[in-house]
């Protein structure tokens, strides 16, 4: 299967090439037409992708710890392109394979001036993704990581809300500033181990003090990504203003990357530093939960409340991921996948209704059920999955990391646990405000329930989030071998 791996990643350029072809010689003038072809490309190209990646996973052999599709060509200046999965990887390439289509298909009326480069930016940013989850080489990694930055920013500042400049700027800079430590550690790093080669760094021995400024400039690049509080502020902005197709891909996919970036730089390459700062990790995750989840209490606007919880839930993943042990670490990742496909699944629901009212006020709506009986019954399970009921891929993750957690610290757990009913709290009050009562609005009486493309994107979201509810080894059996290698390593280092 040599090769497999960059096909994967590179295959959304052949649908950028189409369309861009499209644009040059197709259309004959009828701009419509070039925009509804360059929507099925887009679709075709994805879905190509896609089918790739579960080829891909079909193909993966779980009980292998190690990298497996690997490729590793000679680059320029002693640099090499190195691509490679192993457990942890391979699933964030498969979700973003998954979401892709579906942004592409909820993007298909909405989205109505420069619909071509839309369109582009969504593949482009496509293959930096996969890229990120792939690379092998710290320099190349590098480039993904950052690459991303610029479509998503056209993303939100060209089809965004009125204050998208703002937004886009903000996330911009936010994660680019976090991102120019970790640069000045990459090149470190290769001055220290000289190789470039991630699986070499993760068996070179850091010296302890050395570790500990490498660990604190990839944490200001990650904990931006993820983002931790206090350096979180940026994502409420950008998914206030963001597109709907942005927002999923914002919190689907983007967040993971400071996860993934802890799971392979911090933990296995500076292990001395991960358990020094541990306890800085606990309390900063805890903050995120608790305080995000009283503010997201407190929102008027949909989207603002829903990126808040983001925020929360993203604390469960660093509190499980620095705990160290199986269970905290095997949380972290599924917790990061649950949350990928719900809240993914909640800003495509919002933007249902805003599609059709034009605002994403808590106020306006009410009464829903009455018109919207289909809608009402998806945004309750997306709903319910959000605040981690048991049977939904939300409850899987959130116990798992906070039975990690419990191992290292008891009140880290205890503390955390108390952000399960903070949850239930603001997300039912949103469900019982926009979905029951009175329809006092007579804007909403004419409002029309889901349509058929609307239930098409709805139901592999449904159907994942209750698979993965319920039979959450068919993440388990894929992760299982990489994770309890990576545990190893760590605690042979730290002596647990």
């Amino acid at each position: 299967m040599t090769g497999i791996l960059s096909l994967t990643t590179f295959s959304p350029l052949v649908g950028v090439i189409a369309i861009l072809a499209l644009r040059a010689f197709g259309g004959g003038g009828d701009q419509a037409a070039v925009n509804r072809a360059a929507k099925w490309i887009a679709l075709v190209t994805s879905f190509a992708t896609f089918a790739l990646s579960i080829l891909l996973v079909f193909k993966f052999d779980a009980a292998n710890p190690g990298f497996q599709f690997v490729e590793d060509l000679n680059w320029f200046a002693g640099l090499h392109y190195r691509m490679g999965v192993d457990g942890i990887s391979i699933l964030f390439v498969l979700l973003t394979a998954f979401l892709l289509p579906l942004c592409i298909a909820a993007s298909w009326d909405s989205i109505e001036n420069r619909v071509l480069e839309y369109l582009i930016a969504f593949l482009i940013l496509e293959v930096l993704v996969i890229g990120v989850f792939c690379a092998l080489d710290l320099v190349l990694f590098y480039l993904f990581f950052e690459g991303q930055l610029l479509p998503m920013f056209l993303i939100i500042g060209v089809w965004g809300g009125k204050n998208r400049v703002y937004a886009a700027y903000k996330f911009f800079l936010y994660t680019l500033l976090g991102s120019v430590l970790m640069l000045v550690a990459i090149l470190a790093m290769i001055s220290i181990a000289h190789t470039t080669s991630i699986p070499a760094l993760m068996a070179f021995k850091f010296a302890p003090q050395v570790q500990t400024f490498l660990w604190l400039a990839f944490f200001a690049s990650f904990a931006v990504k993820m983002p931790m509080w206090p350096v979180h502020t940026w994502l409420p902005d950008a998914h206030v203003e963001a597109p709907t197709a942005g927002s999923v891909i914002l919190a689907g996919i983007l967040l993971k990357m400071g996860g993934y970036g802890f799971l392979r730089f911090s933990l296995p390459m500076f292990p001395q530093a991960s358990q020094l700062f541990t306890p800085l990790v606990f309390a900063l995750s805890v903050i995120a939960i608790v305080y995000t989840s009283l503010v997201a209490f407190r929102q008027v606007d949909i989207k603002k409340l829903i990126a808040y919880s983001s925020v929360a839930h993203m604390g469960f993943v660093t509190m499980g991921i620095f705990s160290g042990n199986a269970y905290g670490v095997q949380g972290a990742i599924f917790q990061m996948l649950s949350h990928g496909v719900i809240s993914g699944a909640l800003f495509l629901c919002v933007g249902v209704v805003y599609d059709r009212m034009h605002t994403r006020e808590i106020a306006f709506y009410g009464g829903l059920v009455n018109r919207m009986p289909w809608y009402a019954a998806t945004f309750m399970l997306f709903t319910m999955g959000n605040v981690g009921l048991p049977g939904t891929s939300g409850f899987v993750g959130e116990i798992l990391t906070m039975t990690g957690a419990y191992g290292v610290s008891t009140w880290t757990a205890i503390a955390a646990a108390s952000g399960v009913i903070f949850s239930a709290v603001y997300a039912l009050t949103l469900y019982r405000k926009v979905i029951f009562g009175e329809m006092v609005n007579p804007k909403l009486a004419a409002i029309e329930d889901l349509n058929w493309r609307e239930v098409t994107i709805f139901v592999p979201l449904i159907a994942a989030t209750l698979i993965l509810g319920v039979q959450p080894n068919l993440i388990f059996n894929l992760t299982t071998a990489s994770v309890d290698g990576l545990v190893s390593v760590y605690k042979a280092a730290v002596g647990g």
